[in-house]
């Protein structure tokens, strides 16, 4: 089994770019760049419906910004979520203590 190949953004953005070129068709830029046909398919829709901003990047730089904003948000309501169940039990703490 061969390993995973990992492509930058500036490669996805210039392998799209090669197939808008007079004479070009998807099969033979895919052919050129040595990946697969499906995968140039793939990148040219992301293109297409994201814009500029298509291919943020490897890993967790791979989230859109809308689903950053969302991982942040989810992060910071567990926080709070845990802030407030330690305010609970310290309030029960000192109702107890002042009987």
């Amino acid at each position: 089994m061969t390993p995973r190949r990992i492509f930058n953004t500036e490669y996805k953005r210039e392998a799209v770019h090669l197939t808008q070129r007079p004479g070009m068709t998807v099969t033979q830029a895919a052919r050129d760049l040595g990946i697969g046909i499906s995968t140039l398919q793939r990148w040219l829709r992301e293109a297409s419906q994201q814009g500029d901003a298509a291919f943020p990047g490897v890993g967790r730089q791979h989230l859109t910004p809308e689903q950053e904003e969302i991982r942040r948000l989810r992060k910071e309501v567990e926080i709070l979520r845990e802030e407030r169940e330690i305010l609970k039990k310290v309030t029960a703490f000192f109702a107890k203590q002042s009987r």
